[in-house]
């Protein structure tokens, strides 16, 4: 495939967006009944289920951490969530994204509050295509609120990139794989908060600069849709519980 049909003439995209618009997003909370809290996105094609256990009591006891909880992360992708079969063994890239979510949303939570405790988050793709990072640390970030773990802010996460010369935001498979540049970014709006800052490609000084406010945008879109997502599962409860 061209360069030239990721962009065409009217300035629309492969997947007919305009160019600093975001994929179809929907986000549930509360879909798992054996995890102490959960969350669910379809942020365009992707599909990634994110879960939580704990505070718990921290196995090997020689990891606790006397004046905090430790945040463990694993982000995993299902073998069937790409095109071509993946092994199920933890690639170098899932355990290096594992660590950059894990470190983007430490800020975000009240870890000293349960001194010599764990909080696990899993987090499984199970249909990739493209920005699954991003998107997965923004269900990731509504899987502990909904188990009630205190936070300062939810933390979303967008990416921007560079596309046949031109800024967009939310890069899917084709655009992330045939781009020029990516930008990932996660962000606390409340706080006004940057907890993850990436970059591959080549942008110049102006480039970046508007790359991060458009990534920043998409962040604040994404923020409105996890409070809904939030408050529609609450919402259904308290009406349950009245019936």
């Amino acid at each position: 495939m061209s360069n030239e049909t990721l962009i065409n003439k009217d300035g629309l995209r492969i997947d007919g967006r305009k160019l600093h618009e975001l994929r179809p997003t929907k986000i549930e909370v509360g879909v798992l009944s054996n995890a102490d809290g959960s969350a669910y996105i379809e942020q365009g094609k992707n599909k990634i289920l994110a879960g939580i256990y704990g505070p718990k009591e921290v196995h090997p006891k020689h990891l606790e951490r006397p004046d905090r909880a430790i945040l463990r992360c694993r982000y995993h992708m299902a073998p069937f969530s790409v095109d071509e079969r993946k092994s199920p063994a933890p690639s170098r890239r899932e355990i290096e994204i594992s660590k950059v979510i894990r470190e983007a949303l430490e800020p975000a939570v009240f870890l000293e509050y349960y001194p010599r405790t764990a909080i696990d988050l899993f987090i499984e793709v199970l249909q990739a295509h493209g920005g699954t990072r991003c998107a997965s640390l923004t269900v990731a970030s509504l899987a502990l609120a909904d188990g009630g773990i205190p936070m300062r802010d939810l933390t979303a996460a967008c990416a921007s990139g560079k596309v046949d010369g031109k800024l967009v935001l939310d890069l899917n498979d084709i655009e992330d794989k045939k781009g020029e540049a990516d930008v990932p970014l996660a962000y606390m709006p409340n706080l006004d908060v940057i907890t993850l800052l990436q970059m591959d490609g080549q942008l110049t000084i102006e480039e970046f600069t508007e790359a991060i406010n458009l990534s920043l945008e998409g962040c604040k879109q994404l923020h409105v849709l996890q409070k809904e997502a939030l408050k529609s599962k609450y919402i259904s409860v308290r009406e349950g519980v009245k019936e």
